[in-house]
């Protein structure tokens, strides 16, 4: 019987053991798993700091968006504004020109 329990006696040290052993791999993996979760909770704050900065971003770009397209409405309306006072001034330029011709050919002003 001594040899039985020699024998009993080596499983319950193994088993021992195993359980042992399972208590360390449970150990590491919770370890792993509390890293885990802090590196989540880490990146879910950050993704949140981040969509603020978006949300900002993009407001910003929409304002200069639209004061974009509101100066070029004014740049649009200015240069037609522009182009229209160059032509009225090549017409009064041209009307001058034919007022200055017609009085040449008038006997008062022609030079002897």
């Amino acid at each position: 019987m001594t040899q039985q329990g020699a024998v009993l006696q080596g499983y319950n040290n193994e088993l021992v053991k195993c359980i042992e052993d399972l208590c360390m791999q449970k150990e590491e993996l919770n370890k792993q798993i509390q890293q885990a979760e802090e590196e989540k909770n880490k990146l879910q704050h950050e993704i949140q700091v981040l969509n603020e900065q978006l949300e900002c971003v993009c407001e910003n770009l929409a304002q200069k968006v639209a004061s974009r397209n509101e100066l070029d409405k004014i740049l649009a309306e200015t240069e037609a504004a522009y182009m229209k006072i160059l032509d009225s001034s090549r017409t009064l330029l041209n009307v001058l020109k034919k007022e200055v011709g017609s009085l040449k050919h008038t006997p008062e002003l022609k030079t002897s």
